[in-house]
């Protein structure tokens, strides 16, 4: 692996921290940080982005302690209620929060009308929005995620519940985000929608292999660890491999792996 290597999508639970009433799944039993760090070795990743889980709701907590003992190899991606202030928002980017996250899918706990008033109070820090959605809204929602005043960061090859054909509409609409130059794409979690299935999730890589082609400079990678909702989740260094089938050039994959999250989350 490069050096710098970086998972741009990891959620860390811990017993300590209760879950919120709006959870919909329960998650592993192991999933702390210290479980991830195996897998971080195993993998010869160096740095994390931990993310929200929508378990904890608005309660940050458990991912911002994971994220004080990652360091300098970290950082966050909060859930925010729209009544944040300043100061909050202020600490929390001293701490290594970079994005908000807005979840659209299982009983979401933040509103589309919340989206642009979030973003307009984050983007003097220089933070993102880190939206997932199905796939399927994106031709009806382009207008307003093209016009928000932030980098928009996209979950799971662009989530698509059904994956389409590369030249369908709803994955057209993907790509005129991509096009706008301030968008990213997470290549990750091809489990969670392919219909064609494992081993090479042929109808979900597909839309990853010309994401990474077409945006090399806008392709991130995540593990998305530790798979919740997965009853037999997939090993970790399969998704890895995958990604060297999406991108088999070695600059595409540092720039995907190492350039581009640097960029991003300014490490």
């Amino acid at each position: 692996m490069p050096s710098g290597a970086c998972d741009c999508h990891v959620h860390v639970f811990d017993p300590a921290y209760p879950l919120a009433a709006t959870a919909s799944t329960v998650p592993p039993e192991r999933a702390r940080l210290a479980d991830y760090r195996k897998v971080q070795a195993e993998l010869g990743l160096t740095r994390a982005v931990l993310v929200q889980s929508s378990g904890y709701g608005f309660d940050n907590r458990c991912m911002l302690a994971a994220l004080a003992e990652l360091g300098a190899n970290g950082r966050g991606v909060v859930t925010l209620a729209p009544t944040v202030d300043d100061a909050t928002l202020a600490q929390l980017h001293a701490a290594g929060v970079r994005g908000v996250r807005f979840m659209m899918l299982n009983q979401p706990v933040l509103s589309w009308d919340a989206l642009l008033p979030m973003a307009e109070r984050i983007a003097p820090l220089g933070w993102h929005v880190n939206l997932q959605m199905d796939g399927a809204g994106f031709a009806h929602r382009l207008q307003e995620l093209a016009n928000l005043p932030v980098p928009l960061v996209i979950d799971h090859n662009g989530k698509f519940l059904t994956p389409p054909g590369v030249d369908a509409p709803q994955f057209q609409a993907l790509r005129s985000l991509m096009d706008n130059g301030r968008c990213w794409i997470k290549l990750s979690a091809p489990y969670e929608t392919s219909r064609t299935g494992a081993p090479d999730y042929a109808d979900v890589s597909l839309l990853a292999r010309t994401l990474a082609q077409a945006y090399p400079q806008r392709c991130l990678w995540a593990s998305s660890w530790p798979h919740v909702g997965r009853a037999n989740p997939p090993r970790d260094a399969d998704m890895l491999s995958l990604l060297r089938a999406w991108a088999p050039d070695s600059d595409t994959l540092r720039r995907i792996l190492v350039d581009n999250p640097q960029q991003l989350y300014g490490f």
